[in-house]
């Protein structure tokens, strides 16, 4: 039996990035090159091939890059996509900090209260106050959100890790996949939709126009996330959740029509009724197409006519001359005839109606 080690992660093979923006050479030669906030994502990789089949499957072109203070080179597409449908993981896959980076890599990682590299008290806190995430990025850290997904349209078994460095979309991405972890638990994949939004806000007197990554689950209803984990069925076809529940309700639904044909008087059917409207399976008024099928074969029972075969019922009781040819003759009290089932029928079907 295998073995592992128990301080490793053991994460999927990272397959690429999935980023928000790129940048462009800049027209000084002195100067680095201009970033560039995109509306659409881009997708990166070391692999030509993954970033060849994301060209195909979201548009755009594919192009050789090489990533800021880096010497090797990469591919990327910048892509038609605004949207993304994606797969997260098990467990919980976000992963948050306040960071600092410089030429020798990171220099500061902080949780909001305490600097993990220094050990000390946050340092823009301390030194900006509450409002430090409105300075220039090169003075204080940058809220940096990374979240690894499948991308299930995508070849091979991999994550890809989406990365942003917005303030705003820090609290939505961790305020969203909270909720949806606690209903959970963290256990099972998760399909879920990210795109980017396009805002604006004003501070000391200023708008300001930021870009949001929005990350929600991709379910049919909210129940479906937030009544616990789901199959690697359904995450891989969140619709199939709606159908399931569609055949499961039909599949315990008694046949209330088959019990009704075998019914002998109107009233007994009536009785079916009743019975159907109790379980929830008619409406309240009758008006359903259910309530309309009970209330016909009510009324052909009325009519003598048998509800399984549509005949009509046995004549034999009818009667029949004597050896003169003579009747016998039919009393009828002076009374007004009964109404009929379709005439009592909305009554009937009315909460308490029928006696009920």
């Amino acid at each position: 039996m295998g073995s592992r080690i128990l301080t490793m992660k053991r994460q999927a093979a990272e397959l690429g990035r999935i980023r928000t923006g790129y940048s462009r050479p800049n027209p000084d030669p002195k100067k680095g090159p201009i970033p560039v906030k995109s509306k659409t994502f881009v997708l990166t990789s070391h692999s030509r091939d993954y970033v060849a089949a994301a060209a195909e499957l979201y548009g755009g072109q594919v192009e050789q890059w090489t990533p800021q203070r880096q010497s090797i080179a990469q591919w990327r597409v910048i892509t038609k996509a605004a949207e993304l449908r994606a797969i997260i993981p098990a467990g919980d896959p976000l992963n948050q900090a306040n960071e600092k980076w410089g030429g020798g890599g990171c220099e500061r990682r902080c949780d909001g209260q305490t600097e993990s590299i220094s050990g000390k008290p946050c340092l823009c806190l301390a030194k900006y106050g509450e409002d430090w995430h409105e300075r220039k990025p090169d003075e204080v850290c940058r809220p940096t959100s990374r979240i690894g997904v499948f991308l299930p349209d995508m070849p091979d078994l991999g994550m890809w890790r989406l990365e942003t460095k917005s303030y705003y979309a820090a609290d939505a991405i961790a305020g969203g996949l909270d909720t949806v972890l606690q209903a959970t638990g963290g256990k099972g994949l998760l399909p879920v939709r990210m795109w980017i939004e396009q805002r604006t806000a004003v501070r000391n007197g200023k708008t300001k126009q930021f870009q949001v990554v929005m990350l929600v689950p991709a379910l049919p209803k909210l129940r479906h996330a937030l009544s616990g984990p789901i199959s690697t069925a359904a995450a891989l076809d969140p619709a199939s959740l709606d159908r399931a529940a569609i055949e499961a309700a039909t599949a315990e639904r008694p046949d209330y029509l088959t019990d009704a044909r075998v019914c002998r008087t109107p009233a007994e059917v009536r009785e079916v009724w009743h019975r159907a409207n109790r379980a929830g399976h008619v409406a309240r008024d009758g008006s359903d197409e259910l309530s309309q099928d009970l209330m016909r074969i009510a009324e052909d029972i009325d009519k003598g006519i048998d509800p399984t075969t549509g005949e009509i019922g046995d004549q034999d009781d009818e009667p029949e001359p004597d050896a003169d040819g003579v009747y016998d003759v039919e009393t009828v009290d002076d009374e007004p005839p009964a109404a009929s089932p379709a005439a009592v029928w909305p009554e009937a079907a009315k909460p308490g109606g029928g006696g009920r």
